[in-house]
């Protein structure tokens, strides 16, 4: 597949991201690997889960479930050098509602890590053909977007500045969206690659629920990772690269 020459590197210009997303596993499918190039280089990153992906393994119940991702998560993160991963508790995994509740916990989020880079997961209702995008992903994607604009508004969710003490942060510059059929922008990754393969193959049990007790995490996860990253690669210049649909704000 030859470059795209609408793809340009991502912003380097900033300093605090946070990545927001439905479940624990959605940024180690590929954004990962870049997020460990960007703490590599001395960025800071933080983790918002809105969930903990309590629904997601038939043979666990949610309780048990909960925990178990939860762990896998924060083992992930802190393998591509996120230490900051935060979980709200008012939305529930596979009926996560769009709406004003959810918009506010993610502009207060926003409030209190004060990012100028934020990225989540595809919003849009395919992954760029017939295969149809998950409700999770699709209403916290969009949320995302409009808690950027929420966050630096004093007079939506007033109560955020008062009782919470949470002043508007109009910092945000960027809302970069991975896994989008629609990419803008690339990042190249190097040393990350190897990180991310071990962030997604913390996700063991998860990985296990997939595809069999006798599926291998690790041998799953470089194939995953390898590919996705070689099929960016491909779309911009010929290096292993992770892509996002970039939205300045």
């Amino acid at each position: 597949m030859p470059a795209e020459p609408h793809l340009s590197p991502m912003p380097r210009d900033w300093q605090r991201a946070l990545a927001v997303v439905a479940h624990p596993d959605d940024l180690e499918y590929g954004a990962a690997a870049a997020i460990a190039e960007w703490t590599g280089a001395g960025r800071q990153v933080s983790y918002l889960l809105v969930t903990r992906g309590e629904a997601g393994i038939d043979g666990l119940a949610p309780a048990e479930c909960a925990a178990v991702r939860e762990t896998e998560q924060r083992a992930g993160a802190a393998l591509v050098g996120v230490h900051t991963v935060e979980f709200l508790d008012r939305h529930h995994d596979g009926v996560i509602e769009a709406g004003p509740a959810l918009r506010r916990d993610l502009a207060a989020a926003i409030r209190r890590h004060r990012p100028e880079l934020l990225v989540t997961l595809n919003h849009h209702d395919t992954w760029g053909g017939v295969q149809w995008n998950s409700a999770d992903h699709r209403v916290v994607g969009r949320a995302v977007l409009d808690a950027a604009g929420d966050a630096g508004n004093r007079w939506i969710f007033p109560e955020l500045a008062g009782a919470q003490g949470l002043a508007p942060w109009n910092g945000v510059r960027w809302v970069a969206v991975a896994g989008s059929p629609y990419p803008t922008h690339a990042a190249e990754v190097g040393p990350g690659i190897d990180r991310a393969v071990d962030s997604l193959a913390a996700h063991s049990t998860y990985i296990k629920g997939l595809g069999g007790s006798s599926q291998d995490p690790r041998a799953y996860a470089r194939n995953f990772i390898e590919q996705t990253l070689r099929n960016g690669g491909e779309r911009y210049r010929g290096r292993p690269a992770t892509l996002f649909q970039l939205f300045p704000r």
